[in-house]
């Protein structure tokens, strides 16, 4: 018998759902940072065996949308939800209420919901205990489940309970395959965490990243990328003075990818300006926000 589940993982900015899937999948899967609206796309991650296959949607945390990124953003929240078997909703432990706008979204799912307790060693036992039997009793889910990414004590009792709630189905997706995305968009969100971690303010959320060129050679992988800006001011702000900014985040950038290429890289980054990006429909399909 084999089983095999679509999961969407939802919850407000902030309450740590990157973080929860990259314990999940036991890798640096999804950016993170303490910034919120960290993840902006759809991204699917699968663990298989051979029993089972679960494919986890992380999505873009829920928000009420200012311009038309926001919009698509949290369209691809919702598509994720339209095809799921399971929902997840990861729920900092410090809230103790739902807001309207995840009430909204657990009322019209139809299938099992269980909320992930997260950030959960905060806590002594005693509290996780008033907090886990608290969610239980407002009715929402079928089951509460406290976590750690910091301990992930409770990963495996989590997989082997979203495993006996999945329905009966092949798998979706090859068994050498982790996620649906490509190279070049995890190397593109390593420059974009860069940029989250070290400017403040608008830039961050002003900014997209496309790897305009991969070539791999013998010894090296070559790789040129381009972050757009919306303002001739964030350009220069990003670049630095002297281009020291820039080459901080391509340093720090370039450390992941050879990580995660497992091959030394030679990177380029350079900074185009976009005028107002985030609320042109043409480049949001340029950029893979729409269809």
């Amino acid at each position: 018998m084999h089983k095999a589940a679509f999961i969407s993982i939802i919850g407000k900015p902030n309450a740590g759902k990157s973080t929860f899937i990259n314990a999940l999948m036991g890798q640096h899967f999804c950016i993170v940072s303490p910034k919120a609206q960290t993840t902006r796309h759809r991204i699917k991650g699968f663990i298989t065996t051979d029993d089972y296959q679960l494919v986890f949607s992380d999505t873009p945390g829920i928000i009420v949308p200012k311009y038309k990124m926001q919009e698509a953003m949290m369209e691809a929240m919702k598509e994720s939800l339209e095809d799921a078997d399971l929902l997840l909703l990861v729920h900092d432990e410090a809230e103790d209420t739902l807001s309207d706008e995840v009430l909204d979204i657990l009322n019209s799912f139809k299938g099992q919901k269980i909320l992930i307790l997260n950030k959960v060693d905060r806590l002594n036992e005693v509290q996780i205990v008033e907090k886990t039997e608290h969610w239980k009793a407002s009715g929402h889910f079928y089951g509460v489940v406290p976590f750690s990414a910091i301990h992930p004590f409770n990963k495996n009792m989590l997989v082997n309970f979203l495993v006996e709630l999945s329905p009966e189905h092949p798998a979706y997706y090859p068994d050498d395959e982790i996620s649906d995305r490509s190279t070049r968009f995890f190397l593109g969100e390593f420059i974009r965490e860069k940029i989250l971690f070290f400017y403040e303010k608008e830039i961050p959320y002003s900014v997209e990243v496309k790897i305009d060129n991969f070539k791999e050679e013998e010894n090296i992988i070559r790789i040129s990328a381009l972050i757009y800006v919306e303002r001739d001011s964030q350009k220069a702000i990003l670049i630095g003075k002297g281009g020291l900014a820039l080459k901080k985040v391509a340093s720090e950038s370039r450390k992941d990818m050879e990580k995660f290429l497992d091959k030394p890289v030679f990177l380029d980054v350079f900074v185009k300006v976009k005028d107002n990006w985030r609320n042109s429909d043409q480049e949001l399909r340029r950029f893979g926000y729409k269809e």
